[in-house]
């Protein structure tokens, strides 16, 4: 009777496992292709705002694999589970970073060109061209990526969008102050005439100005912006230091529950002084 009771027992735990490893596994491929459709319209956004046409397939794989590979490592190089799951978690978002570093310095350099871009153009018009051949002439002169930018503007009127709607599709990828002025200076220059020449030379000349007063002002606030780096550098690089030295004392602060929270209590103030240094050496002109 006991060995029937035993068998009955077995089987229903058996069958009860299947099931929940049944449920898990449909779960966790639910999740992961949400991941995957997340991530590759993401990569193909990002990509395509900049120009750049690669196979998002194989960034994702390549993703996921860094996910699953680097923190095993350091989980048997380590012994440490927390640092895996932190590293784990810092890969899972390291695409977002790059893409963000990316636009930032797209950006940058479109800003730098915009001044140059602006007095082709006018020389153009004072030449006695149309707005759409000075821009023309300007796409050969110019390099990417405000080239990319201004060609995709003249393809979108070539075929059949009105002045409006592609200067707004551009005003939308080109999240810049300086380039909404000049939007806003084409707008109203076509709705209300006046001189485009002499207001793109006002334009180039403005910028040119601003962006001299931009490099003077991070020339003058580089130290403070530096001390900040060294500031929140030195506790970490002071940290291993110690962990060389003295690891079985400096291992009591990632096996237990007191060295976590001071670990977390590090970090935070870290993050802190570091983000209060950088807010105090950003001048916005």
């Amino acid at each position: 009777m006991s060995s029937i009771l035993f068998i009955l027992i077995a089987s229903f735990s058996l069958i009860a496992g299947a099931l929940l490893y049944f449920l898990l596994a449909k779960r966790g491929m639910a999740l992961f292709l949400e991941y995957q459709e997340m991530f590759t319209q993401s990569a193909q956004t990002n990509m395509a705002d900049m120009f750049m046409f690669t196979d998002t397939s194989r960034m994702f794989y390549a993703n996921v694999i860094a996910m699953i590979v680097v923190p095993i490592f350091i989980w048997l190089l380590t012994g440490d589970l927390i640092i895996a799951l932190v590293l784990f978690a810092i890969i899972a978002a390291l695409p977002q970073f790059v893409y963000r570093i990316a636009r930032k310095r797209r950006l940058k350099k479109f800003q730098q060109q915009l001044p140059d871009a602006l007095a082709m153009i006018s020389g153009s018009l004072r030449a006695g061209a149309s707005l759409s051949i000075a821009i023309d002439s300007m796409l050969t002169e110019m390099e990417a990526p405000i080239s990319q930018e201004f060609e995709l503007f003249q393809r979108e009127q070539k075929l059949g969008a009105d002045f409006e709607t592609a200067i707004k599709h551009m005003e939308q990828r080109v999240d810049l102050v300086d380039f909404q002025l000049v939007v806003s200076a084409l707008r109203i220059s076509r709705e209300v005439g006046g001189n485009l020449t002499e207001v793109m030379d006002s334009m180039a000349d403005t910028l040119r100005k601003k962006a001299m007063m931009e490099g003077k002002i991070q020339s003058l606030t580089a130290q403070g912006k530096m001390q900040g780096v060294v500031m929140t550098g030195l506790p970490i690089l002071i940290g291993a230091v110690l962990m060389l030295i003295e690891p079985e004392a400096m291992e009591k602060l990632f096996t237990t529950e007191i060295g976590w929270v001071t670990l977390a209590v590090i970090v935070v103030m870290e993050f802190l002084g570091f983000m209060t240094i950088n807010k105090i050496t950003t001048i916005d002109v």
